[in-house]
């Protein structure tokens, strides 16, 4: 039997999990780990910055279902990459880590990048280890994957010392079995609560989250919007479950859905800050959460039926059970019609902010001009301050998992990484980067790593010359001839 490397090991047990693309940064001690997971056909996207490589990884869980995987150096490159692995965690996307480290011979002697990363990752990750010898690896990989996508998704970490990835021993990788997450169905007594609720219900509304998105339940909530015919509300990187052109999306009216709906159902979305904490919906609401994890229910916001379980088969279990629309005649619901009336109003000031000739040109005007321009089935991965809020509110969205934003941990410089990520994965799909120009500074030279890569992205900066707020017009006319 022929002796293989640490690396070759490591490249193997990644083929057999089913990695098709690793983002990362070579240097040493992972010179060696690139080689090798490139000679298996796994492609190599190398970056100019480990954040940048780890919000990629984090990205492509998101979109994909599977572990993104990202390569860093030791020391700093797995502390840089550290802010991909959390927002990963907080996201709650698979996502793996992979960090070289110092010679085991070597620690406690102020080794190169000598640092305790194992430690220093087990907080924020689902799974944080190192394997003791080459022929630990494939366990070790085989864990952190299993970790990552098993119950509520998240991040792992496997440290890898140079001893490990160099040193070579006479061993075959077996084949191991990729896991498969267990789905599971809600308990049928709090179905048929969650059903009584909704029957009663005069106002009811749908929460659609992230967490839609990312299960693939868009079949099932279309359904489920079709048969009930209750208004819905996607959050941000929840767009485009249902589509945004139905009739029953009350985005346009968000404050009015929140504060008058008399039962809520939340569909994989989460009670906190981007929904307020709860405090904008009605202290006599009913609260109905489909989630994943039980921990999740009640967070901040009493629920009356918590329904655990994969979201699909679950929101399917709802649907089946369902007599049909929430009232006889929707159109006619006074809820419907408040929601409508609100929508118009919104729309007409937000249609008079398209057309505004004002100078410096706001942020509504630039992106109607955008948004003309996008193709129909466009990836749009939206960042910044003002730029990535407004744009949730201009751009619509067709199809599921097509707009990223910062997500829950609200990180600035995702935007790069993101459409890296995206642009892999969506080839037949364009995409556009619509980032503000401070949160395109954080990242700015990956476009160097999308030009090396052939990657056809597109990065509109919007320039409001200052942070957040930017300048109003009294500063604009003091400052226009300094100005770029």
């Amino acid at each position: 039997m022929a002796p293989l490397t640490g690396a070759q090991v490591l490249a193997q047990a990644l083929k057999q999990q089913g990695v098709q693309v690793a983002f990362g940064i070579v240097g040493i001690p992972v010179v060696e780990i690139a080689d090798a997971i490139q000679a298996e056909g796994i492609k190599f996207i190398g970056f100019r910055n480990e954040q940048s490589c780890s919000y990629a990884a984090s990205a492509w869980g998101y979109l994909t279902q599977q572990p993104g995987v990202c390569l860093a150096v030791s020391g700093p490159g797995v502390v840089h990459a550290l802010a991909g692995i959390v927002h990963s965690q907080v996201n709650t996307w698979p996502m793996v880590l992979i960090g070289g480290a110092c010679e085991t011979t070597l620690e406690g002697a102020g080794a190169f990048q000598e640092f305790r990363q194992v430690e220093m990752c087990r907080p924020y990750t689902k799974y944080s280890a190192r394997p003791a010898t080459i022929g630990h690896i494939p366990a070790v990989v085989e864990r952190a994957f299993t970790s990552a996508v098993a119950g509520r998704p998240g991040a792992s970490y496997i440290d890898l010392p140079a001893d490990i990835i160099q040193g070579q021993a006479p061993l075959a990788v077996n084949p191991a079995p990729r896991f498969a997450p267990a789905v599971g169905m809600a308990d049928p007594v709090a179905v048929a609560r969650a059903v009584e609720l909704l029957a009663r219900a005069k106002s009811p509304l749908l929460v659609v989250g992230k967490g839609a998105a990312y299960a693939r339940a868009e079949e099932q909530i279309r359904a489920l919007v079709d048969k009930y015919q209750a208004p819905f509300l996607p959050t941000p990187m929840g767009k485009g479950v249902v589509p945004d052109d139905h009739p029953r999306n009350a985005s346009s009216a968000r404050s009015a859905a929140l504060s008058g709906a008399d039962v809520i159902v939340l569909l994989g979305a989460r009670v906190n800050w981007l929904l307020h904490f709860g405090r904008r919906f009605s202290p006599t609401a009913k609260l109905i959460q489909i989630d994943v994890c039980p921990e999740e229910m009640g967070v901040n916001v009493p629920v009356a039926v918590g329904l655990v379980g994969h979201l699909p088969l679950v929101v399917q279990q709802l649907t089946d059970s369902l007599a049909g629309p929430f009232v006889a005649d929707p159109e006619e619901s006074e809820f419907v019609k408040s929601l409508a009336a609100h929508g118009r109003k919104n729309s007409e000031k937000q249609n008079e902010r398209y057309l505004s000739d004002e100078l410096p040109m706001s942020y509504y005007r630039a992106f109607a001009e955008i948004k003309q321009r996008l193709p129909h089935d466009v990836v749009l991965v939206s960042e910044g301050a003002n730029t990535m809020d407004i744009a949730r509110t201009v751009f619509d969205f067709q199809q599921p998992r097509r707009r990223l934003d910062c997500a829950t941990f609200a990180n600035m410089g995702v935007g790069m990484g993101y459409a890296i990520a995206a642009q892999t994965y969506y080839t037949e799909s364009r995409v556009v980067a619509v980032v503000g120009d401070s949160a395109f500074g954080f990242s700015a030279m990956e476009l160097e790593t999308a030009v090396r890569a052939r990657l056809p992205l597109v990065v509109v900066v919007i320039n409001n010359s200052g942070i957040y707020f930017g300048l109003d017009q009294d500063q604009y006319e003091e400052r226009r001839d300094a100005l770029p």
